[in-house]
């Protein structure tokens, strides 16, 4: 990739998939996503270690708005918020779509049938999509279900998301990070 940015950002380690491993510095939103820009050879990976306002803190802490623009590199219908607020900043924003994720169209029946069965104990949700997706796709018969199962969401948006339904309890991961998603176990 030619120098024509300062840097490139990155909101999900599927975005990694449309960009060519680079010398030009990559922000990724989490941890994991830095891990997978390492794996994939990028050569100088920063951490916001947690959501879109942590990659803009670390954006506007690491980069200046008048040294080149900025690729965020994300998924389609993804990253508009983020743009906005790095253009807030006085940061050039060029937003490129790099993947997309297809929404599942029914409710999977290996987690109807365990649901069925009152065999989960929590149910992870690590994005707000995932949630709301599973909100509008539980057969209505399941939601009794939810009365015994624990939602353990990464973020906020995630945890609002999940609120139409009965959980046993939903809990709201400390920072945005699959090891406090888990931790909530």
């Amino acid at each position: 990739m030619p120098r024509l940015v300062q840097a490139v950002l990155v909101t999900s380690g599927n975005a990694l998939h449309g960009l060519p491993p680079s010398a030009v510095p990559l922000l990724a939103v989490g941890d994991a996503t830095a891990e997978r820009a390492r794996a994939a050879e990028f050569a100088s990976v920063h951490s916001a270690a947690g959501d879109g306002s942590a990659l803009v803190a670390l954006a506007t802490r690491l980069l200046r708005p008048d040294a080149g623009p900025l690729l965020l590199a994300c998924g389609r219908g993804q990253g508009q918020a983020l743009a906005t607020s790095l253009r807030a900043q006085a940061f050039t924003v060029i937003r490129r779509v790099t993947y997309a994720a297809a929404p599942v169209a029914a409710f999977p029946a290996a987690a109807a049938d365990a649901l069925r069965a009152d065999a989960v104990h929590a149910a992870l949700f690590l994005s707000a999509e995932t949630a709301a997706a599973f909100v509008r796709l539980l057969p209505p018969a399941l939601a009794v279900t939810l009365e015994n199962v624990l939602a353990l969401a990464i973020g906020k948006a995630a945890a609002d998301a999940l609120k139409p339904l009965l959980w046993r309890q939903i809990r709201l991961a400390h920072s945005p990070t699959l090891d406090d998603v888990l931790a909530l176990l």
